[in-house]
């Protein structure tokens, strides 16, 4: 499973977890970041529905900018550019990010948009005809982020940006190193304010990917380690959620193995999944985009088990180290056994869980998945590439005719 020559990257953060983490260490990293308007960014049920917010600020006293409550599921452009007009309006030197990934993921865009000069539209990442799709290179400063996560979610540490825009079709995707964290603050009391459902939904997104990473057959030593151990975490976590989600500890072990999958994605220098068992990210994010009543777990934990299935040509390696991590694997197994055992486990547990396993449990009508086949061919993460758009169409259909 590993490689000796590789490259790694990283960047500065610090990262404060603990029950009362805000009121411990919240103006701590604010003063460390040299800011003087802090400024939170979330959605209206985080405002409105908790008191985190009125947590931040009791916590900042005068370094309290004012909060933007308006980040709408799936990241829109629209609440984005509200968000960024309101906290040039406050004069935010720092944004804080308080909520799942959607919030997480549009603090980044406002920290652009308010950072550079040029149209939303030119700084995306662009989609030449016949070409390799490309990211602009964001080069202006940016006001400083800290995530207060309110879920586990792969967002937390990353620069990657991808914003939800009915008049394309297409996501607005950015990338910036700059919008990475300053800090990041697991609040044990933040992580008990989300609700159930979407504990279970964010929850399973973190340990599909992770299923999928522990897939990969060439990874080096120093991500092999965090992705083992994100991998434990996740593995002991997710399934006790089903009985103890009044549980904060499993709560912040979720997060901490998010933020180890992502830290080892930055050591192994790219993204890291198995194509087989990871599910297929292009078509979960078509369907939760497409789909306001779909959450991201959703809409991996009901084509999971079917790419799988699928999948004829399986590395042997790859199968049974899935396979053994996640306890089915016997000696006598060939690796598409070992690959049709990981998915019946993978059906099973996902259904103690209270997730969908098929496609016609989300209501999606079955005339429309050609629709979403097609928005598949414009995801950078999952096609970066020159496309080939009938394959990626017809590869998409085909999986979500299969998990239907």
């Amino acid at each position: 499973m590993t490689q000796t020559t590789f490259r790694a990257s990283g960047f500065p953060w610090r990262l404060y977890s603990g029950h009362q983490a805000i009121e411990q260490s919240l103006k701590e990293a604010v003063q460390r970041a040299g800011a003087r308007r802090a400024f939170v960014v979330c959605s209206p049920s985080v405002n409105r529905r908790t008191d985190t917010v009125r947590r931040i600020e009791a916590a900042l006293g005068d370094r309290y900018a004012g909060v933007y409550d308006g980040i709408e599921k799936d990241s829109t452009y629209a609440s984005v550019l509200a968000g960024k007009e309101a906290a040039r309006a406050a004069g935010a030197d720092l944004l804080i990010a308080v909520g799942g990934g959607s919030v997480i993921v549009a603090t980044r865009a406002v920290a652009i948009f308010m950072g550079e000069s040029a149209s939303p539209f030119e700084l995306m990442t662009q989609y030449p005809e016949g070409k390799p799709a490309y990211s602009p290179r964001l080069m202006a400063p940016k006001p400083t982020i800290i995530n207060i996560p309110t879920t586990p979610n792969s967002a937390m540490n990353r620069a990657g940006t991808g914003l939800k825009n009915d008049d394309l079709d297409h996501r607005m995707e950015y990338f910036d190193p700059k919008t990475r964290p300053h800090s990041i603050f697991f609040d044990e009391d933040a992580l008990m304010t989300a609700p159930a459902a979407l504990i279970r939904s964010t929850a399973t997104t973190v340990f599909a990917g992770l299923v999928g990473a522990i897939g990969q057959t060439r990874v080096n030593p120093l991500a092999e380690g965090d992705l083992q151990h994100a991998f434990r975490l996740a593995h002991r976590a997710y399934p006790r959620l089903a009985d103890e989600l009044d549980n904060p500890a499993l709560r912040v072990e979720m997060c901490v193995a998010a933020f180890l999958r992502n830290r080892a994605e930055d050591d192994g220098v790219g993204l890291i999944r198995s194509e087989i068992f990871s599910g297929n990210y292009a078509v979960s994010t078509a369907l939760h985009v497409r789909y306001p009543h779909v959450g991201q777990g959703e809409s991996t934990s009901v084509v999971h088990a079917p790419q799988i299935r699928r999948i004829e040509a399986i590395d042997p390696l790859s199968a049974r180290q899935v396979a053994e991590a996640l306890g089915v694997w016997h000696g006598n197994m060939d690796a598409r056994q070992a690959a049709l055992a990981v998915a019946d486990l993978l059906e099973a547990l996902y259904t103690r869980m209270g997730m969908p396993t098929a496609l016609r449990q989300l209501d999606i009508p079955r005339d429309d998945l050609r629709n979403i086949a097609a928005e598949t061919v414009k995801n950078f993460n999952a096609n970066a590439g020159a496309r080939a758009p009938d394959a990626q169409i017809a590869d998409a259909l085909a999986l979500l005719e299969a998990a239907y």
